[in-house]
């Protein structure tokens, strides 16, 4: 029980951890469609979104660093440098981000199947939110992708460029559609179909999960997990509250034998 406690400590939010988990996959993914692919608009597409990427991770280092119980242990001793290194848009340390990726797998492994999935079933709107995030980006990347691919030979096309593609996917995500850039293939246009769809769960997922955090209470419950030492001020408090309680019932007896007698 405690190197699971220990595991929970250092994992903090498992959606989050699995969220962060997927996006060094896709960064690692990245890492070979860079060399694989040929046309210099599609590089460019990849390498915006290993930006984004570059940026999402080098919070998390600081988000981690911030909470380590020490940070020298976390920095030298659980690769932190390799985190804070593998965070740099540089493609000479890209690849140090496979030891983010090895951390997250160590800690769900220690964590065990069982925990992670009462954890996200407790916390089914952040998981939700992570998930939808996830998807997010991927559309953002794939669908650019697609789009680059699907109207570079169309003699109309006016999605031409990195930068059209992503505008484009990006408009057509948040249901704007300004119209500015569109498909002309049919291939195109059922994609960009997708894409909106795609975009209308991720922002009505956001909103819900947005009403969840504002309008519901959030109330911490004593589980197997709980530290000693709070689960027993919790029975104390308990207790304090029955014996108030009956004090109030004794003193209402009181109150209402005095009232016969006067």
């Amino acid at each position: 029980m405690t190197g699971t406690t220990a595991a929970h400590r250092e994992l903090g939010n498992t959606g989050y951890e699995i969220f962060v988990g997927a996006l060094s996959i896709l960064s690692l993914v990245n890492l070979v469609l860079v060399v694989l692919l040929r046309d210099r608009a599609t590089q460019t597409v990849v390498e915006a979104i290993d930006l984004l990427l570059s940026i999402v991770f080098l919070v998390d280092f600081a988000a981690r660093l911030r909470r380590a119980p020490s940070r020298s242990g976390y920095f030298l001793r659980q690769f932190g440098w390799a985190d804070l290194l593998a965070s740099l848009p540089f493609p000479q340390v890209k690849v140090l981000r496979v030891f983010r990726l090895v951390r997250v797998i160590r800690l769900l492994r220690r964590y065990g199947a069982v925990n992670i999935g009462r954890s996200l079933l407790s916390d089914r709107a952040g998981s939700a939110l992570f998930t939808v995030l996830f998807i997010g980006v991927l559309v953002l990347e794939f669908g650019s992708l697609g789009m680059l691919r699907l109207e570079h030979a169309q003699p109309a096309a006016n999605i031409t460029t990195a930068s059209d593609a992503l505008w484009y996917t990006i408009v057509t995500m948040s249901t704007v559609g300004y119209g500015d850039t569109y498909p002309v293939g049919n291939s195109a246009r059922a994609l960009g179909v997708g894409i909106i769809v795609v975009g209308v769960g991720i922002f009505g997922t956001l909103t819900g999960w947005l009403a969840n955090f504002f309008l519901t209470p959030h109330r911490t419950q004593p589980t197997a997990e709980t530290p000693a030492t709070l689960r027993e001020a919790q029975q104390r408090i308990d207790q304090m509250s029955q014996l108030l309680d009956q004090q109030r019932a004794t003193l209402a007896e009181l109150q209402a034998l005095l009232r016969k007698r006067g």
